[in-house]
């Protein structure tokens, strides 16, 4: 159906939404503050120069200034130094390289490395080239083979079935032609594209430093792109027609380390565009700030699928510091044990505080439940993070809604307070965009949404502040800055503080703020401390029984380099309001250049059951109409608790929800719950609805993921979903159910809340092989339960010592302010893989610790036995499983830190791996000791009543059933459930660890031991003893006189040409000696019995693991 003349225009604003902060209605007045002599570090997976949007600005300049990776994740070690013979080079590849005559080169010296393309290609690139080169490289030819194959086989087969004898011959030749087609098929099977292999040299000019990457893979350069590092002239090459990946160049270390810098993945590019996209024909595509420029900063690392490290972020601060950067934006952030404080922490706070950049963060994506904030963005006092609002113009450009809603938050962004009580978000902005992205992608812009987007949003808002009070002279802080967004911010109706903030960011309103109130004490910032925390946050019911009193401590924070004088002169009247009855404060503070201290009285006795919040704000007598200078937040939940008669179970009916709502439950879990239950059934017999659970439980100390449920239903017409999730008991749980934002109509539901109780005897069950028999207890804590206790143990772990451990100093790169060095310790670690199967290495000291960890960071990466890498991980080693064929492997783990002394207290830094099992193991359970130990009749279901507990008996994992491999100082880890309900297995597991002890020692030949045939000479024995020795010190040194007195006597002995093989093929002399290399590795072709080798792989081999028992 055509459009009717006249209809109205597609809403373009709605794309990159910036009429709702106010952004549109800047520029309006102010044309030339479009963020102009502002400068943005984006850190992120980096940022595509060729993407739409990103080449100039609109006074023209270049947009990018430079692009760097701090990850190492595109390093290539061009340490090996060569010059050319006519004009020629030998590449680590081995291929032939012509320098071209156009190069200038005066000290004709060339540093040469070598990349694996696959290694730097984002993810989904790496998948389409993989699929695209095996379609153009592989799948002609091997089906072609592949359907000749079958063909003779099919017709020798009609032949020979046609026989009547068969000779031997033909018997052979059938047997021949079958396995070639069982062959070709298993080479389909075992595919496997190493991908491109890059060249790469790097030379100087006698001007500068220059590098080429052999993008022909041929050796022919002339075709090749020269480039010089980015920041010097904006320069780019190009991987490929089909690859369309980008790339630039950095060169350290007197061109001993050439970075090749690409994009990780799309969300940096796109997070550019939305900050600072200029598009001069199409200005309704711009960003926020289209005369801002970029600092593009690769904090995403390729190797750990563009996983933030904190290597990544402390050289960013380094560059964001030595660029001199207004602004960063960080759409990044994980889960957090602790709030405000770690190593990152400390750059993120230094590079704020003491050089005036203003770090904007993405909240998180983790809502609806309370205290979801991610680090840095919801839990650092420096760092401003950002919420995600939907507004109804998005809904219909960016998701052809077909009705708009009212205005909202995302259900997924993240709400606050942090877990010490600050109000965790501080703004919000739209967190929707269509956008640039990579040219990679094959596509210009994308749709993506996420806090990711509504922080570049407020990034390039506060970049247009910037830009304007910037050119009127005006001095400002990120402490100004800070206030002047949170004053200002347009309090969204419905939309609760958490998720807001203190409202949608409004440009125009907070540029004004900042013209009116640039006096030096408006300047200066002020802490907020409650103790250790940041606010006041009473969650549990034994918090929220009684009142309680609250020391809070106010310290005003200067700018870095503020005169004395300024500090001496500081005098603030300060008035004290409370915004709520049950909230008591003083009325009055009078503020000087030290930390002062209030008492605050909260009260929460007859506040309803549910979430209150409210704050006490300190106003300056002299300008109270500016807005507070701090706020004091204070958070208490009134918990549900269960009565006697309700049992252990909460009913809700004809519960009604609008698009987008949510209802909170805050519940005091029973003591002895282990695991709950909820049932939600539609009342609505027209409408199927999106609904979001979601459970939350807060641990001092602990992540709010420690113990966290989420899942996303559809519910449909009349029809009902049950889930289960575990919960600890005696504790606050908040349950929510949340209506999916983009939802259609109203619906009604009913639901129902079970807690269920089955306790083990101790929360985490270890078991020693050596006991033979261990006992556990189960309790019914609440009500009856069907109860089969199960132990399955899923993987098995190996301990490692390091076997070498060595500290030194990094580069260049890695220098804080004031010449404050980085160093890394390297520690090595051997093992051995009995089978092919998967294996997740970590390091139980650090894992799961990344902004607060008190170390820099940690990498591990593992490599077989050529050297090959074959993974790499670093804090959350279940993100980071590799598969492993049998063999011999090396992992290399880097821990940094600016302290060499504590580097050094890790020398002997345990390291562990985790050995999937292919098929669980279960452990036996009996009801009774005596049932344990003879093997008699093993445990089945029983049915507890309330309060009572009976015994179970573990009995030991026979020695037949332990892996190949697995011994003492290894131990298995799996789970126990005790629920007879799938619900209850799935919700309720305890943690088991079964420790191994030494294997049964067996004869080697039976019972009685087989008499010698014959018996070596002493003498004999000796010599070759003597003679392995020496073979086996050959490799340790340099010298070739051993093996010269040992060649005459044992010229038939093959160790000893395999040895010399290892002693000459080391990588820096392989190229001096390779004529004897050669020589060498004929020999021991030579030596080698071709006819036996050729038998032993013919064979069929049957690959099932149990072929030795069929």
């Amino acid at each position: 159906m055509a459009v009717a003349a006249g209809e109205a225009p597609f809403p373009l604003h709605g794309l990159l939404p910036k009429k709702e902060t106010g952004a549109a209605a800047f520029l309006t007045r102010f044309p030339d503050y479009d963020g102009r002599g502002v400068l943005i570090a984006v850190l992120d997976t980096g940022v595509d120069p060729a993407a739409p949007g990103m080449q100039i600005t609109t006074d023209g300049k270049p947009k990018i200034i430079d692009i760097i990776d701090t990850t190492g994740s595109g390093d290539v070690d061009t340490s090996s130094v060569v010059e050319p013979k006519e004009g020629v080079i030998v590449g680590l590849s081995g291929r032939t390289l012509k320098i071209p005559t156009t190069w200038i080169n005066p000290s004709e010296k060339y540093h040469i490395g070598i990349k694996n393309g696959y290694d730097f290609y984002p993810k989904a690139l790496k998948e389409r080239i993989q699929r695209e080169r095996k379609e153009k490289l592989w799948d002609p030819i091997h089906r072609t083979v592949l359907a000749e194959a079958c063909k003779k086989h099919e017709e020798f087969d009609t032949v020979y079935n046609s026989q009547s004898q068969v000779s031997q011959v033909d018997k052979l030749i059938k047997e021949e032609l079958q396995s070639q087609v069982e062959l070709l098929n298993s080479f389909e099977k075992k595919y496997s594209d190493p991908g491109p292999v890059y060249d790469c040299l790097v030379w100087h000019d006698g001007e500068t430093w220059r590098a080429c990457l052999d993008t022909s893979e041929s050796g022919d350069l002339d075709g090749c792109t020269v480039l010089r590092n980015y920041k010097e002239t904006q320069e780019y090459g190009s991987l490929g027609t089909s690859e369309m990946l980008n790339y630039s160049v950095n060169i350290y270390n007197e061109g001993n380390l050439l970075s090749l810098v690409t994009s990780g993945g799309a969300h940096g590019t796109h997070v550019a565009s939305i900050a600072a996209g200029y598009f001069p024909e199409e200005p309704e595509r711009n960003g926020v700030a289209p005369g801002a420029q970029i600092l593009a900063v690769k904090i995403g690392d390729t190797r750990l699928s563009t996983m933030e490290t904190g290597t990544g972020l402390i050289r960013a601060m380094i560059e964001a510091i030595k660029y001199k950067c207004d602004l960063i934006n960080y759409s990044y952030g994980e889960a957090t044990h602790w709030s405000n404080s770690g190593r990152i922490c400390e750059a993120i706070n230094e590079a704020v505080w003491k050089n005036n950049i203003t770090f904007v963060s993405s909240a998180g994506n983790n809502g609806p439940c309370l205290s979801t904030v991610g680090c840095p963005g919801g839990t650092t006092s420096s760092v401003i993070g950002v919420g995600a609002y939907v507004s109804p113009d998005m809904m219909i450009a960016e998701y052809s809604l077909r009705e708009k809603l009212p205005a909202n938050q995302y259900t997924w962004s993240s709400r606050g307070p942090s877990t010490d009580g600050a109000l965790g978000v501080s703004i919000s902005a739209p967190g929707g965009a269509i956008a640039s992205v990579p040219n990679w992608t094959l596509r210009g812009t994308q749709l993506m949404n996420g806090t990711s987007m509504s922080s570049p949003n407020a990034c390039g808002g506060i970049a247009l502040m910037l830009s304007g009070v910037k050119a009127n002279g005006i001095r400002y802080t990120v402490h100004s800055v800070r206030r002047a967004l949170e004053n200002t911010a347009l309090k969204a109706e419905n939309i609760e503080v958490f998720a807001q903030g203190h409202g949608i960011i409004q440009v125009d309103k907070a540029y004004e703020y900042l013209m009116q109130n640039s006096s030096a004490a408006k300047n200066i910032g002020f802490t907020v401390t409650v103790g250790n925390n940041r606010g006041i946050y009473l969650r549990d019911f034994v918090h929220t029984a009684v009142p309680s009193d609250h020391c809070v401590g106010i310290e005003p924070v200067f700018p870095e380099n503020t005169d004395n004088a300024e500090r001496i002169s500081l005098q603030l009247h300060i008035v004290l309001t409370s915004s709520a009855s049950w909230v008591q404060c003083p009325s009055h503070l009078e503020l000087m250049n030290q930390c002062r201290h209030i008492n605050i009285r909260v009260d929460p006795r007859g506040l309803r059951e549910g979430l209150h919040y409210a704050e006490v704000c300190g106003y300056d007598l002299a300008a109270s109409s500016s807005g507070p200078l701090f706020r004091v937040p204070i958070t208490v939940i009134i918990s549900t608790r269960l009565s006697e008669c309700s049992g252990c179970d909460l009913t809700y009916s004809e519960v009604h929800f609008k698009p987008g709502q949510i209802q909170r439950h805050f519940i005091e879990v029973p003591q002895g719950a282990s695991w709950a239950e909820v049932t939600i059934s539609s009342c609505s017999a027209d409408v199927s609805s999106k609904f979001v659970l979601h459970a939350v439980q807060l641990v001092k100390q602990k992540a709010y993921r420690s113990h966290e449920f989420y899942k996303f239903c559809s519910l449909p017409e009349k029809g009902s979903v049950t889930e289960a999730f575990p919960v600890l008991g005696g504790k606050t749980i908040e349950f929510c159910i949340a209506r999916w934002w983009a939802s259609l109509s109203d619906v009604s539901i009913d639901y129902v809340i079970s807690f269920h109780g089955a306790v083990c005897s101790t929360p985490h069950l270890n078991i020693h092989a050596s006991e033979g028999i261990t006992r556990f207890d189960v309790q019914s804590t609440l009500k009856y339960e069907d109860i089969a206790p199960c132990i399955n143990l899923k993987s098995w772990i190996q301990t490692l010592r390091p076997i070498s451990a060595k500290t030194k100093p990094l580069g260049s790169r890695d220098v804080l302010p004031n010449n404050r060095q980085i160093y890394e310790i390297i520690l090595t670690y051997n093992f051995h893989q009995p089978k092919s199967g998967e294996v997740t290495p970590s390091c139980p000291l650090l894992c799961e610790l990344l902004y607060e960890s008190e170390f820099d960071s940690q990498l591990w990466i593992i490599f077989d036995q050529n050297k090959r890498q074959m993974g790499a991980g670093d804090a959350y080693p279940h993100q980071y499983s590799v598969k492993l064929d049998k063999g011999d492997y090396t992992i290399r783990l880097q821990v940094r830190h600016e302290q060499m002394s504590e580097l050094e207290r890790l020398k002997d830094l345990p390291f562990i791996v985790s050995h999937r099992i292919s098929n669980a193991l279960s452990l036996d359970i009996y009801e009774s000791h005596y049932a344990a130990l003879l093997g008699k009749k093993k445990a089945s279901s029983a049915m507890l009543p309330p309060r009572h507990s009976q015994p179970f008996f573990i009995a030991s994992l026979p020695d037949d059933k332990i892996p190949k491999g697995a011994g003492p100082g290894c131990y298995f880890a799996g789970a126990l459930t005790l629920s007879k309900t799938e619900l209850g297995k799935k919700a309720d597991i305890i943690p088991v660890h079964y420790h191994l002890i030494p294997s049964p020692v067996k004869p080697k030949n039976g019972s009685k031991e087989k008499e010698k045939d014959s018996e070596k000479d002493v003498k004999e024995e000796f010599a070759e003893a003597l003679r392995d020795l020496k073979i086996q010190w050959m490799t340790k040194l340099d010298t070739s006189d051993l093996y010269n007195e040992l060649k005459d006597t044992y010229h038939d002995h093959l160790p000893l040409y395999v040895a010399r093989l290892h002693q000459l093929d080391s990588e820096k002399e392989r190229m001096k000696k390779l004529s004897e290399i050669m020589d060498t590795a004929d020999n021991i072709i030579s030596l080698i019995d071709q006819t036996a080798l050729a038998v032993y792989v013919a064979m069929k081999i049957d690959p099932r693991p149990d072929a030795a028992t069929i």
